[in-house]
C-alpha cells in the first residue's frame, strides 16, 4: 500500500441515535491518502452511519472528526433525489460540478463505461430502471474523481460484466476509497484493508491485508480471545469458592478473603471484551400450502429494446418445487415484469387463482416503512401470535428491541432479513424474489439458499449473485436479452 498522508480520522468518536444503544463509543481510525479499504460489521452495526458522520450529515455526540483541508468527498447514494428525476442524463451529471464542464459528455461516457451502462444524454431519469438509477448513482460519485470516494454496497445492481467494470476501476483508482459491502469476492480484488465495526463493543478495529486474510484474523482472534475468557473464568470461579469458604473463618483467614475479593474484581475487570463474529441467521422453512394446479402461466412479457417497450411471446409455467431465474442486462425489464407479475398487471401472466405471492422487492419499497417490525409481522398471519411475532424476529437477528421500531430506521441488511421473516408467517405459495441477496450480509447468504431449496412453493427469481443462484438449483431460465 501506498501510504500517503493521514487524510481521514476518527478520534475517539462516539454516535447514538438513542443513549441506550450507541452505534459508535471511542472510535478511533485514520485512513492515508490512496488507500482502500471497506468496513465490516454485522447489519445495523452502524457502518452507513460511519459515512453519514464523514459526509458530516450526522455529527457526533462526542470525539472529532478530522478530513484534511480541501479534501473532497463522493458517495454513491442509494436513492436518486426527487428534484433529480425529472433531469435528462446531460442535466443530472451536469449538477455533479460547480462550474460548467466543456468536456462533460468526454466524461460522462467514460464513467458509464465504467458502470456498464449505455444511457442517451437526452433521456430522463424517471425513465431508468431501479438497477439503472443505482448505476447512474454510481457514475455520478465516479465522475467527481473526488479525493474520497465512498461506495455503499456498490455492486447490488450491477452483473458479473459490471462488477468487473467496476473492480478495474478501483484498482486503478489513484484516490482513497472506502466500501461497504458484503460481496467477499469483490472486496478481495481491490481492498487492502479492513475497518472491523463491533456491534457489541461500538469500537473499530483497524487491519491490514486482503479481506479474506482479515476475516480469518478477526475470527482466530475472537477464538484466542473467548479461550482466554474461559480460564479466567474458571480462576474466577475457583477464587470465589475459596473465598466463600474462608469468609466463614475467623481472624486471618477472613482478611484473606478480603484480599482475595480485590484480586476477583481486578481478575473480571481484566476479562478480554471479546468482539463478537458476526451472528448467522439460524437454518429456517418457509411453509407453503400444497397446491395442485400450476400456479403461474406466462405465455408472454415486455422487454425494453432501444429504450422502448416491446412484447415477447414466451411459454413458462411453474408449478410446485418449480424455480425459475429471469436474467437479461439491466434495463431489459427483469425487475419490471417482477413486480407486474406480483400486482397482477401483466397481461400475458396468468397467477391461478387462490395461490398467495410473497414478493421481495430490491429497493424495499414493498414494506411499509411507517410500522414497526411487530405490525409488519402481524399483517403477515391469519391469526396474529405475540410469542411467534416475537420468536420470528428474533430468529432473524431482529431482537425484543428492534420488534417496536419502525422498519424504515432498520439498516437496509435488516429490511432484507424482516421480509425473509414476514414469508415464514405469511407462508405464501409463490415466492417472486428481486435481488434478495442485495445488503444481506454473505454469511446468511447460504442459509437463505437452503431455506429457498426446501421450500416447496414455487419461485420466480432475478438475482446477479451466481453462487447464490447456483445453490438454489434453478430449473429454468428465461432470459430476456434473448428474446
Amino acid at each position: 500500500m501506498d501510504h500517503g498522508d493521514v487524510l481521514l480520522r476518527f478520534a475517539d468518536v462516539s454516535f447514538h441515535y438513542d443513549h441506550r444503544k450507541p452505534i459508535l463509543a471511542g472510535a478511533n481510525f485514520s485512513v492515508r491518502e490512496n488507500a482502500k479499504l471497506t468496513i465490516m460489521g454485522q447489519n445495523g452495526a452502524g457502518k452507513s452511519t460511519i459515512f453519514q458522520l464523514i459526509m458530516r450529515s450526522l455529527k457526533p455526540q462526542e470525539g472529532e472528526i478530522h478530513i484534511k483541508k480541501g479534501a473532497t468527498i463522493g458517495i454513491a447514494r442509494q436513492v436518486v433525489a426527487h428534484e433529480d428525476l425529472s433531469k435528462t442524463v446531460l442535466e443530472f451529471f451536469a449538477g455533479a460540478f460547480k462550474d460548467k464542464q466543456y468536456d462533460l459528455e468526454r466524461h460522462i461516457k467514460r464513467v458509464l463505461d465504467v458502470v456498464h451502462l449505455k444511457a442517451p444524454l437526452e433521456k430522463k431519469i424517471n425513465a431508468f430502471s431501479g438497477g439503472q438509477k443505482a448505476r447512474l448513482l454510481l457514475a455520478y460519485a465516479i465522475i467527481q474523481e473526488p479525493d474520497i470516494l465512498l461506495l455503499d454496497e456498490p455492486t447490488n445492481n450491477l452483473d458479473a460484466a459490471g462488477i468487473d467494470h467496476l473492480t478495474g476501476f478501483l484498482v486503478m483508482y489513484e484516490h482513497t476509497c472506502i466500501v461497504i459491502s458484503h460481496d467477499a469476492a469483490f472486496l478481495n480484488s481491490f481492498t487492502q484493508g479492513v475497518l472491523h465495526l463491533d456491534s457489541h463493543t461500538h469500537t473499530v478495529q483497524q487491519y491490514v491485508g486482503d479481506y479474506v486474510d482479515v476475516v480469518a484474523e478477526i475470527e482466530a482472534q475472537i477464538e484466542r480471545e473467548q479461550r482466554q475468557n474461559v480460564r479466567m473464568e474458571k480462576d474466577i470461579l475457583d477464587r470465589k469458592e475459596k473465598i466463600n469458604f474462608f469468609s466463614h473463618k475467623g481472624g486471618k483467614m477472613r482478611k484473606l478473603a478480603s484480599k482475595m475479593r480485590d484480586a476477583v474484581a481486578e481478575a473480571e475487570e481484566n476479562k478480554v471484551d471479546v468482539r463478537r463474529e458476526d451472528k448467522t441467521i439460524p437454518p429456517f422453512t418457509i411453509d407453503a400450502e400444497l397446491f395442485p394446479k400450476p400456479l403461474v402461466q406466462i405465455t408472454s412479457v415486455t422487454v425494453m429494446k432501444d429504450h422502448k417497450p416491446v412484447k415477447k411471446n414466451v411459454s413458462v409455467t411453474v408449478r410446485r418445487r418449480h424455480r425459475v431465474l429471469i436474467t437479461g442486462p439491466n434495463g431489459i425489464g427483469k425487475s419490471s415484469l417482477l413486480e407486474a407479475l406480483a400486482n397482477g398487471k401483466e397481461k400475458g401472466a396468468v397467477i391461478t387463482k387462490g395461490v398467495t405471492v410473497g414478493y421481495y422487492r430490491q429497493d424495499f419499497s414493498g414494506l411499509p416503512m411507517e410500522k414497526t417490525v411487530y405490525q409488519i409481522l402481524e399483517d403477515a398471519m391469519e391469526k396474529p401470535n405475540d410469542q411467534m411475532i416475537y420468536a420470528t424476529a428474533a430468529r432473524f437477528l431482529l431482537p425484543g428491541d428492534k420488534v417496536q421500531t419502525k422498519a424504515i430506521a432498520l439498516s437496509e441488511g435488516q429490511k432484507g432479513l424482516l421480509c425473509f421473516a414476514r414469508f415464514l408467517l405469511q407462508k405464501p405459495t409463490l415466492l417472486i424474489l428481486d435481488e434478495p441477496t442485495n445488503h444481506i450480509n454473505f454469511r446468511h447468504i447460504p442459509v437463505i439458499a437452503e431455506a429457498l431449496n426446501k421450500y416447496e412453493g414455487g419461485l420466480i427469481l432475478v438475482s446477479h449473485d451466481q453462487e447464490f443462484v447456483k445453490a438454489v438449483s434453478v430449473n429454468e431460465e428465461l432470459d430476456l436479452g434473448a428474446l
